[in-house]
């Protein structure tokens, strides 16, 4: 784990290194001026030299100035250096996450994602800045201060030993306590982000259904389960602090006790003891800042496992070794096709699908939710691979190809309709960056787009909003159909992509489709007879198996799935055939 994170520092390895050395520097200062101190005493003051006085307090001040400079240094140093690697470490999490599969982002959800870029991200910077600096200065002060109190003497200074082996065994305990509660802490973290994720992303719903108060007693109930876990946790770390301070005044006494006794006996000089006892406070304030680190990295432990855990998930889906480079054609051929969510999975959610499907074709597919009609179309752009058989595109296997090739040839317009903040031009050219003004206007016309973009003040320039909430969802989903056009794919998917819009818009987009795109594989899922009905053939899927898959003529004569559907919509009916509920 910590080779994985320390392969972020990367650039600011220079930072990293300069930090702790000027710690040291600091340290070493500080630790010097108790000796001064006490020359100033017993060479000054109790030897009446003005002179010692003079030189020992201009060593002292130099010594506060080189100390200083050195603490200025480190402390900028360490920022730059666990900034840097906070920034390397969000980049490097975000740039594998873009290489995950379908697979491996339900593996881990979206809300822990963010939390893991975001909350334990900031862990670990504030963690790494403290490894830098105080998990450097600290020890170094302690080891220090403590060698030189028995410089000066050992039988006195054997008091801070035996103190500081006693507080670092409760320490110890202490910490070994706390990890625990901070491993759960974060996962509460997970289902407080996913409780706003849902919130703020389904707003329009909560508020037209009335359940603000639903959803506040759901945030509410995460939120006081967070709460009392950091009180659990906070209440453990705070018994420290009472620890520490009893170690403190009690080795001071013990000191003074026994220092005055010794002062007496001619066995330490006053300016010893008074060395020995900032020395006390120095070993006693080290280990304050020790149990603060140790806090701290405890914490950022729990987040560190997170991280590393996406940074070591290995992709499900990766290119071939030596992949092809170009799709010849749209032809799509299903043979033998078993596919399950989870390697492990009992039962396929699609089973021994045969399917031959010629380049050009339009083809409709429906069936009733949970038929497994998205998960059908989600094979042929591998945004999930197959359990089982063979599936080719343009005569080779999916898995021969290069990804971005693939999915340039497969264009897909999911059933959720993203748009991302920007302009509608900006949008749009997510299909096609180079593609030019004219082409923009193309593929618009094409999905029916440019009625409403023309209308718009600012045309093309319009900015869309994060999510695309200041157009509607018919409009939503034809600049999602013109961002895909713009691929020009040889496969180009709907996934029900058309549900928001009227069917007077939908004929005319399908009318578009068979004009100008006549050679591209059209495949169009639908809960609407009207927009598969003039397919070449409509695939009928039943319980993750194909029922059907013919011209719709045939289907109306022979499949009884099918005529249901079209007698209850063609004669004013619902055409509901979702019996049971469920998602694809």
């Amino acid at each position: 784990m910590i080779r994985k994170l320390a392969e972020q520092v990367k650039e600011y390895k220079g930072a990293s290194i300069a930090t702790p050395l000027f710690m040291l520097l600091e340290v070493a200062m500080e630790m010097m001026i108790p000796l001064e101190m006490g020359n100033i005493l017993d060479k000054g003051i109790q030897g009446n030299s003005l002179q010692a006085i003079f030189f020992y307090g201009g060593i002292m001040i130099l010594l506060a100035l080189v100390g200083l400079f050195a603490g200025f240094a480190g402390g900028k140093y360490g920022a730059r250096a666990s900034a840097g690697f906070a920034r390397n470490l969000r980049e490097a999490l975000f740039r594998k996450v873009q290489t995950f599969s379908f697979a491996n982002i339900d593996h881990f959800s979206t809300a822990s994602l963010v939390t893991r870029m975001t909350t334990d991200v900031t862990n670990l910077q504030n963690a790494y800045q403290m490894l830098l600096r105080m998990a450097v200065r600290a020890p170094a002060s302690l080891i220090v201060a403590m060698l030189m109190a028995f410089y000066i003497n050992a039988r006195l200074a054997s008091i801070y030993l035996v103190i500081v082996l006693l507080l670092g065994l409760f320490l110890f305990v202490i910490i070994s306590v706390v990890r625990q509660i901070f491993r759960q802490v974060f996962r509460e973290y997970d289902n407080l982000n996913e409780s706003v994720q849902e919130n703020v992303t389904g707003i329009r719903v909560v508020k037209a259904y009335v359940r603000e108060s639903r959803e506040k007693e759901v945030f509410s109930k995460t939120s006081k389960a967070l709460r009392k876990m950091f009180v659990k946790a906070e209440s453990i770390i705070a018994t420290g602090i009472p620890a520490m301070s009893l170690a403190a005044y009690g080795s001071i006494l013990l000191i003074s006790w026994f220092g005055a006794h010794m002062i007496v006996s001619s066995e330490l000089t006053t300016g010893e003891l008074v060395s020995l006892l900032a020395y006390s406070m120095n070993i006693l304030m080290s280990l304050m800042m020790l149990s603060f680190v140790f806090v701290m990295i405890t914490m950022s432990a729990a987040s560190a496992e997170r991280i590393v855990a996406v940074l070591e998930e290995e992709p499900e889906i990766v290119n071939p070794k030596d992949p092809l480079m170009e799709v010849p054609n749209g032809e799509i051929v299903f043979d033998h096709v078993n596919f399950a969510y989870k390697k492990k999975a009992e039962n396929f959610v699609l089973s021994d699908i045969n399917l031959t499907i010629r380049s050009g074709e339009t083809i409709g597919i429906m069936g009733a939710t949970g038929s497994a009609k998205t998960s059908l179309v989600n094979l042929i752009s591998r945004l999930y691979d197959i359990s089982g058989g063979s599936l080719k595109v343009g005569g080779n296997d999916v898995r021969d190809y290069d990804l971005k090739t693939l999915r340039d040839a497969v264009s897909v317009v999911l059933q959720n309709n993203v748009l991302f903040t920007g302009t509608i031009a900006e949008n749009l050219r997510w299909g096609n960056k180079t593609a030019t003004d004219e082409e923009l206007r193309r593929a618009a016309k094409m999905a029916c787009a440019d009625e409403f973009i023309d209308r718009f003040p600012e045309g093309y320039d319009t900015f869309i909003e994060q999510g695309g909430t200041n157009v509607s969802g018919g409009q939503r989903q034809r600049l999602c159909i013109a961002r895909a056009l713009l691929k020009k794919p040889r496969v180009l998917i709907l996934d029900d992509s058309t549900s928001a819009v009227d069917t007077t818009t939908d004929a005319r987009i399908r009318k578009a489709f068979r004009e100008d795109i006549p050679d591209t594989t059209k495949i169009i899922i639908s809960q609407r007879v009207s927009s598969v009905r003039d397919a070449d053939r409509i695939i009928i899927m039943d319980d993750g198996r194909v029922n059907a898959f013919d011209t719709p003529e045939h289907l109306l004569e022979s499949n009884d799935i099918y005529r249901d559907i079209y007698e209850a919509q063609t004669q004013g009916g619902s055409g509901d055939f979702d019996e049971n509920g469920g998602e694809d």
